[in-house]
Formats: C-alpha cells, sequence, structure tokens
C-alpha cells in the first residue's frame, strides 16, 4: 500500500522535481553507505528501501519521456 501512493506521488511530480528527488535519494544512499561502513548504521534495510525508491524515481522519469 505504501508504493502505491509513493508512485501515484511520484507520478504527479515535474520533470525537475523528479531529478531533484532523485539527487536527494542517491545522497542519502550515499549517505546511508557511508554510515554502514563505519559501523553507524542501526537499520541496515533502509539501504534496500532506498535504492528501491530510486529505481522507482527512474522508471517514472523514463515513463515521462517516452509519453
Amino acid at each position: 500500500m505504501k508504493t502505491k501512493k509513493y508512485l501515484e506521488e511520484l507520478r504527479t511530480q515535474s520533470a525537475a522535481d523528479l531529478n531533484a528527488s532523485l539527487v536527494e535519494a542517491k545522497k542519502e544512499l550515499f549517505n546511508l553507505r557511508f554510515q554502514n561502513a563505519t559501523n553507524q548504521l542501526e537499520n541496515t534495510g533502509r539501504i534496500k528501501e532506498v535504492r528501491k525508491n530510486i529505481a522507482r524515481i527512474q522508471t517514472v522519469i523514463t515513463e515521462k519521456a517516452n509519453a
């Protein structure tokens, strides 16, 4: 359910907003990887979640480009 709402939210955003969201998600992923490498990360499942969100954002960007 949460992912469907997230996808609907992404599909209503403009291309510029999607690119901004993508940059923000990639920064978050970098920070999570850095925390994981220094053994400061408690919730390692968050890395997987952010990676999937990045893929979702890229998918919506591709859909809008092809439409």
